[in-house]
């Protein structure tokens, strides 16, 4: 037969709270704002940090484009600065067979489509546009 277990008369909070000492409710605020404190920041910083890069000063991308001989490709790539005076510098390359660059061109486009001819050292398979840099920029988009 066994004795049920009688709960102790004062609860076990109390007494670890008599033995070691409690937490002060002035410390338990101060750790909850400090910590909603830097909840906030953070998620400032990540909204931030989104917008920034979702916002480039400059995009592109490559409509089309066409391998004309062994020495020259022509491609069209589509350029969009976000504010009308924005100088931006585009980044054209050519890529042969085995995947290695066979020429490269860095230009200045303007607003809306631009047609650009890259010469090759070989004949081209692939035209890519990696991207355009403008003032302030530290890599393409």
């Amino acid at each position: 037969m066994t004795q049920p277990v009688t709960p102790p008369s004062t609860p076990a909070h109390a007494v670890m709270a008599d033995r070691y000492g409690g937490t002060s409710p002035a410390r338990r605020r101060a750790v909850i704002l400090v910590s909603g404190l830097v909840g906030v920041v953070a998620l400032a910083w990540v909204a931030w940090a989104a917008w920034f890069q979702s916002t480039p000063e400059v995009q592109s991308s490559l409509q089309s484009f066409d391998v004309v001989d062994a020495h020259s490709a022509t491609a069209k790539v589509v350029v969009k600065p976000r504010d009308a005076g924005v100088r931006a510098s585009c980044l054209l390359r050519a890529s042969g067979a085995d995947h290695s660059v066979v020429g490269e061109l860095t230009f200045r486009p303007t607003q809306g489509t631009n047609t650009v001819t890259v010469r090759t050292e070989r004949a081209a398979t692939a035209v890519d546009v990696p991207g355009c840099i403008a003032d302030g920029q530290d890599h393409p988009r």
